[in-house]
């Protein structure tokens, strides 16, 4: 991935995450997944009253990208406000091995902050479908 590539990514992210539903954390997140065509998708936080319905910009990115048919995605940037890196939450690291796990992940922030890791350094030791498969002698 080029700089320029990844900076782009950034900015998509960025803006993306003045998208954010977030009035009771104030927590802005924005996510943009690039696919193996190079076509971009964004997400930001969506909060709701009943907190356990509130869902991560990781995820909506991802999922509006699955929604059109997408399968291959080469990278996944994430921007929030914060002093330090902020990596996805746990339910997201499942969703991004599972559907994104070859992608690079940038985490960003706005002081120009960023660092890229594996999915696999997020998420060592994955549970995924071979699991399953394995339960069902499929292996």
């Amino acid at each position: 991935m080029s700089e320029e590539s990844l900076q782009s990514l950034i900015e998509t992210a960025t803006d993306a995450r003045l998208q954010s539903v977030a009035p009771f954390s104030r927590f802005l997140v924005g996510a943009a997944v690039r696919t193996e065509n190079g076509k971009v998708y964004t997400g930001c936080n969506v909060e709701s009253a009943s907190y356990g319905l509130t869902v991560c910009a990781e995820r909506v990115a991802i999922w509006k990208a699955l929604s059109e048919g997408e399968r291959q995605f080469t990278e996944l940037a994430v921007v929030a406000d914060t002093e330090s890196l902020t990596p996805p939450c746990g339910t997201c690291r499942q969703i991004i091995w599972e559907f994104a796990k070859h992608a690079t992940v940038v985490l960003a922030n706005l002081r120009g902050l960023r660092e890229t890791v594996s999915v696999k350094d997020l998420l060592p030791r994955a549970f995924d479908a071979r699991f399953l498969k394995e339960l069902a002698g499929q292996k």
